[in-house]
């Protein structure tokens, strides 16, 4: 399995908003400099972020975008989930399966449903205050004069 490059850019997104977060809308341009990603290809991601509620938005001159809760209470697979979809390693073993003639016989399919668990548990373990607490303590180790 491999995540998307709007998979990474999504959660680099939601990290920015947690660590710039002071109640107020946040300018796509200010994520857009800091990430070094262009502004529309931020817009298609933020569209589907918001779309799917773990955003808020507000348009104009000190428009932005926001968190639509607290950094602790998302799940990194949550995030992942609303870019990439099912997280499964195959079809088979998905949410909803796909039907396979082969899978009443199948040697692999425990393994891949094993896999899948494995997975989700990893992503579904860490939250966004998680990864943005460890994005900001590594600047400040790995910072020297």
């Amino acid at each position: 399995m491999k995540i998307s490059t709007k998979g990474r850019y999504a959660l680099r997104v939601m990290i920015d908003l947690a660590q710039h977060d002071n109640g107020e809308f946040i300018a796509l341009k200010d994520i857009a400099d800091r990430q070094q990603v262009t502004v529309k290809y931020l817009e298609q991601i933020v569209s589907a972020l918001n779309k799917a509620g773990m955003l808020r938005s507000m348009r104009g001159n000190s428009g932005g975008h926001r968190l639509a809760r607290p950094a602790d209470q998302y799940r990194v697979g949550e995030i992942l989930r609303v870019m990439e979809g099912d997280l499964s390693p195959v079809d088979c073993v998905g949410d909803p399966p796909a039907a396979c003639p082969m899978q009443e016989g199948c040697a692999t399919v425990e393994f891949w449903r094993g896999l899948g668990r494995v997975v989700n548990q990893y992503v579904d373990s860490y939250t966004l205050q998680d990864l943005a607490d460890q994005d900001l303590t590594e600047r400040v180790l790995s910072y020297s004069i």
